[in-house]
């Protein structure tokens, strides 16, 4: 599956997103990761078209940053360039949740494993080993610290954090739910319609959140909130949720059996 991302000017993003696009194992990992949460456990998405949508919130996110004239943690702790924490990102969003193809359960332990030699091969060639090294590094964390009770220690990973909550639009909330189940993360998720990232006012990012039903704001409350709580992102970035139009009614009847 095709990333489409905005690589722009980044020549070391657009030879890794190709390296990415044309991976046999990538693309194992994404689909059997899916087998494991929906066919297996009945829950939502977190496969490849997860991985597509986080990818580019994520890249727009850390641009977003840059243009609002926060370092990435790569440029002030190691020397690289906002090309390389892009790199990092894309990496990170890609690598995240590959752990599923293992269980569910302590997925992102399961993904540092997995993504550890993949990192190595994606950047093989284009970077020198200790740049690759730092990245790898780099990378690791991000996929670590997106568990929503580790604290983020660079903005890369805040980044990388946010990104995966933010993937909410039409049901996709990142609140694991049961497929067809009512419940108040089924009922919450479906009220989401539209999230937009834009330049804040006062902050880099302003983060806005169409809802259908006030239900969503559970969403916000509950995994925004802490994601962005324990990230290094809370001090650059603005949320707002608003109900758009009238009210919609998402669930008619409720009962316990």
């Amino acid at each position: 599956m095709p990333l489409n991302v905005p690589c722009l000017q980044n020549r070391t993003l657009r030879q890794l997103v190709e390296r990415i696009d044309a991976s046999p194992q990538l693309d194992a990992y994404w689909s059997g990761s899916n087998i494991t949460a929906i066919d297996r456990m009945g829950i939502n998405d977190h496969g490849p078209v997860h991985v597509r949508i986080m990818t580019n919130i994520g890249l727009k996110l850390l641009r977003l940053l840059v243009e609002g004239g926060v370092t990435p943690s790569a440029v002030a702790n190691h020397d690289l360039t906002n090309d390389d924490a892009e790199v990092i990102v894309v990496l990170a969003c890609v690598l995240h949740d590959i752990g599923h193809i293992v269980h569910r359960e302590e997925h992102e332990l399961l993904s540092l494993v997995l993504a550890a030699p993949l990192i190595d091969q994606l950047l093989d060639g284009i970077y020198d080993l200790r740049t690759i090294a730092l990245i790898k590094g780099e990378v690791l964390h991000a996929i670590y610290a997106h568990q929503r009770q580790i604290r983020t220690l660079t903005i890369e990973a805040g980044v990388v954090k946010v990104a995966d909550a933010l993937d909410m639009e039409s049901g996709r909330a990142r609140i694991p739910f049961e497929i067809g189940g009512p419940s108040i993360h089924s009922v919450s998720a479906m009220a989401i319609k539209k999230v937009r990232l834009e330049r804040g006012t006062e902050r880099p990012i302003r983060i806005a959140i169409e809802m259908s039903n006030s239900a969503g704001i559970f969403q916000l409350d509950s995994l925004l909130r802490e994601k962005l709580e324990n990230s290094t992102l809370s001090p650059y970035v603005e949320v707002e949720g608003n109900v758009v139009g009238e009210e919609k009614k998402i669930l008619q009847r409720y009962s316990i059996d």
